[in-house]
């Protein structure tokens, strides 16, 4: 006996789908957080990310159904290859710092510095969210200090730490948030939707299944 059918290959069960980027120094927590978020747990010990990696994680806020997907990037020079397809059809950026080291907040300037590259309108188009992680450990960098740093490029400012928990729902509740509060954002966001501006290369057919997100 057969069941029911099939729903037609129009219909998502999600209204949109945000792709969400968290860049920043090698070794600053950027998997940490991302694992933190997505499957509640912590490895004191996890490998450095090589090349790309991301995870899924669905949301219901504002009454829409939001599919995240969430790519975490190497921090290590050498793997940094495939820089700009990182950035295509990214909604939203988390850069990261660790509190704990001067290096990898000075180096934001850099980060940030690709993001406008890569991104489209100057990097004006994304939604940024700056976050020092770590807070669980003693500081180097005082928060006043970030919070200028962050006010002065127009983006968001959140401490957080993904071993403690502290902080690590609202950075990426509150990226989803504005994300959904941008209408230029949404635009792009809607699934199955065509990308006009973004021409795939012919091999990258998940991309066409999961509505240009990547």
């Amino acid at each position: 006996m057969s069941g029911p059918p099939a729903a037609p290959p129009q219909s998502f069960p999600y209204d949109y789908l945000f792709k969400v980027l968290i860049i920043g120094d090698a070794s600053v927590g950027k998997s940490s957080m991302l694992l933190r978020f997505t499957d509640d747990s912590f490895d004191e010990h996890i490998q450095s990310t090589i090349g790309v990696d991301f995870k899924v994680k669905h949301i219901d806020m504002d009454g829409k159904r939001v599919k995240l997907t969430i790519w975490d990037t190497a921090g290590q020079e050498r793997f940094r290859t495939l820089t700009s397809s990182y950035y295509r059809g990214a909604h939203g950026v988390v850069l990261v710092y660790d509190v704990t080291r001067t290096d990898s907040f000075e180096n934001l300037e850099q980060w940030l510095k690709e993001v406008q590259l890569y991104s489209p309108n100057n990097g004006d188009s994304v939604i940024k969210l700056l976050v020092g992680n770590k807070i669980d450990l003693d500081r180097q960098v005082e928060r006043e200090r970030a919070d200028a740093w962050a006010r002065s490029h127009g983006m968001l400012f959140l401490e957080a730490s993904a071993k403690t928990r502290l902080g690590i729902r609202q950075v990426f509740m509150e990226v989803v948030q504005k994300i959904l509060d941008n209408p230029d954002a949404l635009a792009n966001a809607v699934p199955g939707k065509p990308k006009l501006q973004i021409k795939r290369p012919v091999e990258s057919h998940e991309e066409e299944d999961e509505g240009g997100c990547c």
